[in-house]
């Protein structure tokens, strides 16, 4: 059984290392779209077109037990398309809200996500619906992912860079509150989490969603095949530049290779 993990770039790596400790037998085909990222600076038409016409071409190919769209962002809008057209459990990367409120004791819960996920209407619709009596600040980073990018590659990307696009999830309330939650809703930011937790100026818990979303793609996934024995073999392949060696073999990807469109 194998299973795609899909991201505009490398940040769905934080999801594809859950699912290999959820799914310890199961090989992890990963694609990223880096000839485009990031993905937030499509407009939503053509995002959804760039996605069904890269799943048209390998899924056919690969054919998975299940999809994984390991981006915040895509999935706010490719989900539905991707479901209709595809007879395959799909699954999507939404912002931790619900369990941000149910965590939360100050009640303050920021939400750092790209400028995509922030402005799209299903962001808001979650916070109606599971926000409870939480105060959320939502915050559209506008460069931490492709520092994220540049970190994983090996460039050099500094602490002050950083701490520019997380200081506005840092709330204090007139009565002493502040904030205690932030939801990472980009799977590009657990890629950056030691260095993120180093830079806050005070303890919050940093959500990351992607256990939870390895243990609902163990779920949909039961039944749908037979786990390898012995060691699964992951493979990565980019629609640009692939990444250097260092970084895939980090991640347990042993084959690595730039997929031609």
């Amino acid at each position: 059984m194998r299973i795609v993990v899909f991201d505009s770039g490398v940040g769905g790596l934080s999801v594809a290392r859950e699912i290999m400790k959820a799914l310890p037998g199961v090989g992890i085909d990963y694609l990223g779209d880096s000839a485009v990222f990031p993905y937030g600076e499509l407009d939503p038409d053509v995002l959804v077109r760039r996605v069904v016409g890269l799943m048209d071409v390998v899924l056919p190919e690969l054919d998975p037990a299940a999809l994984v769209v390991a981006c915040n962002t895509a999935s706010t809008l490719v989900l539905p398309p991707l479901r209709a057209r595809f007879a395959l459990p799909v699954v999507g990367t939404v912002p931790a809200i619900k369990p941000a409120a149910e965590r939360s004791l100050s009640r303050l819960v920021s939400v750092l996500a790209t400028p995509g996920t922030v402005k799209r209407d299903y962001t808001y619709d979650l916070i109606a619906k599971y926000g409870g009596d939480c105060a959320f600040t939502l915050v559209g980073s506008h460069k931490l992912a492709a520092l994220a990018e540049r970190a994983m590659a090996g460039g050099e990307v500094s602490d002050g860079a950083i701490f520019a696009e997380i200081e506005p999830c840092f709330v204090k309330a007139e009565d002493g509150r502040r904030t205690d939650s932030i939801v990472l809703a980009c799977t590009h930011y657990p890629l950056l989490l030691e260095r993120l937790r180093a830079l806050a100026p005070w303890p919050v818990e940093w959500i990351d969603p992607a256990p939870a979303i390895a243990r609902r793609v163990r779920t949909v996934t039961a039944g749908r095949g037979e786990a390898t024995l012995g060691a699964p073999v992951h493979r990565f392949r980019s629609t640009g530049p692939v990444p250097p060696h260092r970084l895939t073999a980090a991640f347990g990807f042993s084959e690595a290779s730039q997929l031609c469109l």
